[in-house]
């Protein structure tokens, strides 16, 4: 194993829990080894999740910024423009960041569904990630990641769900879902 420093392009895809998750422990990985971490979240904004309080204490070493509403009414109705209008304004700082040289890692927290969405070309964020510099890592997350993206990536992993709690009829939980 060489020693050679490489950006890398992660994506956390597929129907199963966990996509965000896996990203939050990848970014304290790098935290924990001096590296400065921005994550934008696409499509969260009204909720407040508790790893927005944990991260705070990283200081401007862990980021997270919420793009979004919180709710994007998707099917049968058309999706509204302030949603797009949103994720366009993401994706924007999202290309910034990524070009930046101020970020070791970007995280584009559910980008899949904007893109699965139709609401942002993965054209366009196949050819930021193909034009990203050498060194920054860039981690995607949501479900159906686009074929695009999954051939561009250096590591896939899609996350399987075998059983949910939801199919007891139990509510998501503080700590475990948000």
């Amino acid at each position: 194993m060489t020693d050679s420093r490489k950006g890398l392009i992660l994506i956390n895809t597929g129907p199963g829990k966990g996509k965000t998750t896996a990203a939050m422990g990848t970014a304290l990985r790098a935290v924990g080894n001096g590296m400065k971490v921005l994550m934008l979240q696409f499509l969260k904004g009204s909720w407040h999740y508790g790893e927005l309080d944990a991260v705070a204490g990283f200081g401007q070493n862990f980021v997270i910024r919420q793009m979004g509403r919180g709710f994007v009414k998707i099917g049968g109705a058309e999706t509204d423009p302030e949603d797009v209008r949103l994720v366009e304004a993401a994706w924007e700082e999202a290309r910034a960041a990524i070009g930046s040289g101020e970020w070791d890692m970007v995280i584009l927290d559910e980008i899949n569904y904007a893109i699965g969405y139709g609401m942002l070309d993965p054209a366009r964020v196949a050819e930021a990630l193909r034009g990203k510099p050498e060194l920054v890592h860039v981690v995607l997350t949501g479900r159906n990641a686009h074929p695009t993206l999954v051939e561009l990536a250096d590591t896939v992993t899609e996350m399987r769900e075998v059983k949910h709690a939801y199919q007891k009829g139990i509510l998501a939980q503080r700590g475990i879902e948000y």
